[in-house]
């Protein structure tokens, strides 16, 4: 039986207290807030090697500011866009960093995959010595580790505790969530920076893939091309970005006068285990399901649900399904997406997603899904927030939704604290 959280101990109920963030069209939460309220997408034209124009979320952070340029060069995006926002998070959440015990520390970043981007660069430039490997980057080895993200931050931060990567296609920033509260419960560490990081655009690979399937979106206007939902989407516009949290007890936050944005109340991730590539309703349904019964919470408890839809035909279409199965025809819950502004994110797309929502506890608003000109009939739903934001009352739950490849499926719950 699932206990309540109101009468769970202190010490095993885990809240956020920090959030740093880069995405496409902001540097800080507030600006991402600002952005998701105004309808301000991310997404821009952008041109990459043997693949040429196309379009993409790209991230303008100041990398110098927790990195020397030594550093950055040895470096890789990703471990530079996490070392951003684990600093930010950090500041944001008030600790005296100094002070902490490093060994206490666990790192906990979803990847959606690492390495390709060094690969490619390497290869390039090996193609101008006659492909001579005596060439080769003698840094090409840790860049491409898998753990590299996670441990850039331990390194940059003299974090001493356990750090890893959560490889979980595109449900790893839920992912890295559910690992961070895991490990806190267990006691294996007393703060978590958990989240998830993509340097996805950045490998000409994932661009060729998606348009040899035909699932890369195009348009005239770039901020337009993300459109899920939208009987006109043409597929996924790729996006890089980053989002580390700040978990810990809620004994160790209250101890501390923390700020907290919000309690992890319930988790899930399951496989579908029918296919490489297309989703299935009925598992992400289950997986959603799982969640709630975790929680304890009945369907329409949930205020707000920030979908996974990433503009393709297939997968909205999926995800509507499984959201109707769960959710009926509720006018109780509002449903938005956070792509249709930065596109998609990959590893670090649900702690984005997430965070963008999150702020709604406090203003009671519902960001919308932008670029919604005319819905696909199959995927509409009760609550769907379209181009517009909707002021929708007190909020309580969040769900959130992330789903990936090979069936991977991811659904967090975040309660107003």
């Amino acid at each position: 039986m699932t206990v309540p959280r109101d009468e769970r101990p202190d010490d095993q109920r885990i809240v956020l207290t920090g959030i740093g963030l880069t995405a496409p069209n902001a540097n800080s939460l507030a600006d991402f807030r600002q952005a998701l309220l105004e309808g301000r997408s991310g997404v821009r034209d952008y041109e990459i090697r043997y693949v040429g124009k196309t379009l993409a979320g790209v991230c303008d952070f100041d990398q110098r500011r927790y990195q020397s340029r030594k550093d950055r060069r040895r470096g890789t995006r990703a471990g530079s866009v996490g070392i951003y926002c684990a600093h930010e998070a950090i500041v944001d959440a008030g600790i005296e960093w100094d002070a902490i015990d490093k060994s206490t520390v666990g790192i906990y970043l979803g990847i959606t995959e690492h390495g390709n981007v060094e690969t490619e660069n390497e290869i390039y430039e090996l193609k101008g010595y006659d492909y001579d490997t005596s060439f080769w980057s003698h840094h090409h080895n840790p860049r491409t580790v898998a753990n590299n993200p996670a441990g850039e931050v331990a390194l940059n931060l003299g974090v001493t505790g356990p750090h890893y990567t959560i490889g979980a296609a595109c449900a790893a920033g839920n992912a890295g969530l559910i690992q961070g509260s895991q490990m806190l419960r267990l006691g294996e560490c007393d703060l978590a920076l958990a989240g998830g990081v993509s340097e996805a655009i950045h490998t000409f690979g994932i661009f060729a893939s998606f348009k040899s399937q035909g699932a890369l979106a195009t348009h005239e206007d770039p901020t337009r091309a993300s459109r899920p939902f939208d009987v006109d989407r043409s597929g996924i516009v790729v996006s890089e970005g980053g989002c580390v949290y700040v978990m810990e007890r809620l004994s160790d936050a209250r101890r501390r006068g923390a700020k907290i944005y919000g309690e992890l109340i319930g988790y899930a991730m399951n496989t579908d285990a029918t296919d490489f590539v297309l989703p299935n309703p009925r598992r992400q349904a289950e997986c959603i399901e799982l969640a709630l019964r975790r929680a304890a919470l009945a369907a329409e408890e949930i205020d707000i649900v920030s979908t996974h839809a990433t503009g393709t035909t297939s997968g909205d279409i999926q995800e509507c399904i499984a959201l109707r199965q769960v959710f009926g025809n509720s006018n109780k819950t509002w449903i938005n997406n956070t792509k249709s502004y930065i596109g998609h994110a990959m590893g670090a797309a649900g702690a984005l997603e997430l965070a963008g929502n999150l702020p709604a506890f406090g203003d009671q608003l519902c960001h919308p899904t932008i670029n919604l000109d005319q819905l696909d009939p199959e995927c509409r739903l009760p609550g769907l927030v379209a181009n517009e934001p909707r002021r929708v009352g007190p909020v309580r739950y969040i769900l959130n939704n992330s789903f990936g490849m090979l069936g991977i499926n991811s659904v967090v719950i975040i309660a107003a604290c």
